[in-house]
């Protein structure tokens, strides 16, 4: 700080211009600081992932891969066998996808609504700094996009479906309502199919936790098969409840809402950060991938996904990965713990998996019949980095079955820059993978090759 001290002494720097300077000189060194990982990120994958001593820091890991975008001509790597092009490019923060009946791609183009509550003072100054350098910091375009294809592998119609949102998320149609989960409800709009915009208002199907902190404002959402009712993603609204329990009523949550009446309940519980809600199509259950928690070191703790069970609780905040305590919580609840399920599948340490969808298609070669696809979004909290990739996760009889497959990857420069962060994935009519890439602007398409 001596570099600025003849400034601020000469009266030619405002408190507020200090104190961002100073905090920013903080940022740094917290970035220069912080523990390293002692095992390999594939140690923290699979149904046995390795599960160390927790390593918590006085001074939190930060690791962050700034946003740079894609050069021109640049893509992801695609795995031997498959191939990636962009399906459309130039849109604004696209986060979610959803593939209408008729082939038309949804893609929501959202991020964070404004949340005064959020880590006030001197942390959520560095935090509102390390999210904009990792791409998070963008103002929400509050928009879902349509794109249209016909035969090329291209979208050649690109169209504003609904504008005015509010951080839309998840979307889902049911006959001939199109439900659209805003970060703080669960919004309907009429659809009728072919149409390239909807004008008519929306109508309010269910509230969702929403503000002032909205810590994980991201609400996924899908219906079942009989169409009755919807199932909503809610995240924490803090890292381990450090904002207060009660702060976290309905949160870290699965909820169910009905339909007909626009009530809901929890369904499943103890999920710090739920999204990317999938239907295995052999069993037929409900799967979601969750964020975990953060501050107990690189090697901890993975993100998951997992069949989530009515009724079921899965350890948030009080224990991970099944009945092993976090300390950090008080008052602890042993009688919780007691009866916190162990997930089904490790997805490594701080990897942001986010978007999950089970495969299907016929396009895509047999391997991946009936597996899993997860965007990863990546670290911004573990040193070396983890995640910026898209995986595959086999299955057999419904459930994992094997090592995760690199399908996406090239996300990061070599100097650990990110080119691309992927976010959902979804596949299309033809039986493609899409991936929504937030940080460079693209939705990308993977085919077999020479397809």
């Amino acid at each position: 700080m001596q570099r600025y001290a003849w400034v601020i002494a000469a009266g030619k720097m405002s408190q507020s211009i200090v104190f961002r300077i100073s905090a920013a000189f903080l940022v740094i060194s917290v970035a220069a600081c912080g523990e390293s990982a002692t095992l390999p990120v594939e140690k923290g994958f699979g149904s046995n992932p390795t599960l160390p001593e927790p390593n918590p820091t006085w001074i939190p890991t930060v690791n962050i891969a700034s946003a740079k975008g894609w050069p021109s001509g640049g893509k992801p790597a695609a795995a031997p066998g498959l191939s990636v092009s962009a399906f459309a490019t130039g849109l604004d923060h696209p986060r979610w996808l959803y593939v209408l009946p008729n082939g038309d791609v949804l893609v929501a183009e959202t991020n964070a609504p404004p949340k005064p509550e959020d880590a006030k003072g001197i942390k959520g100054w560095i935090m509102k700094w390390v999210m904009k350098d990792a791409g998070a910091g963008v103002p929400s375009a509050n928009r879902i996009t349509l794109l249209r294809e016909s035969g090329k592998g291209v979208a050649e119609t690109r169209s504003p479906f609904l504008e005015g949102l509010n951080s839309p998320f998840g979307m889902t149609l049911v006959g001939d309502q199109l439900y659209v989960a805003n970060s703080d409800a669960v919004v309907k709009f009429p659809y009728k199919e072919g149409d390239l915009k909807i004008t008519a208002p929306g109508v309010k199907v269910a509230d969702l936790p929403g503000g002032p902190i909205n810590h994980h404002w991201t609400k996924d959402i899908t219906a079942n098969a009989e169409g009755t009712k919807l199932y909503a993603t809610v995240g924490s609204n803090s890292n381990v409840a450090e904002n207060g329990i009660e702060a976290e009523t309905n949160r870290a949550d699965v909820l169910e809402i009905d339909l007909a009446t626009g009530k809901f309940r929890v369904f499943a519980s103890g999920l710090r950060n739920p999204n990317g809600l999938s239907w295995q199509p052999q069993t037929h259950a409900l799967w979601v991938a969750v964020n975990e928690r953060d501050e107990l070191g690189s090697d901890l703790v993975p993100d998951y996904m997992t069949a989530v069970k009515d009724g079921a609780f899965y350890g948030w905040p009080y224990s991970y990965y099944g009945q092993h305590v976090d300390a950090r919580v008080n008052p602890p609840r042993p009688d919780l713990v007691a009866k916190a399920i162990v997930p089904d599948y490790a997805l490594g340490a701080h990897t942001a998996s986010l978007g999950l969808t089970f495969y299907d298609g016929n396009l895509l070669p047999p391997e991946y019949q009936g597996g899993a696809f997860v965007g990863q979004h990546g670290s911004w909290n573990r040193r070396p980095h983890s995640g910026y990739k898209v995986i595959f996760v086999p299955f057999a009889n419904g459930m994992p079955a094997g090592e995760p497959k690199d399908v996406l990857t090239g996300f990061l420069s070599p100097d650990g820059n990110a080119f691309g962060r992927p976010v959902g994935v979804k596949v299309d009519k033809t039986g493609a993978l899409l991936v929504a890439d937030d940080v460079g602007n693209t939705v990308w398409r993977v085919t077999p090759s020479g397809q």
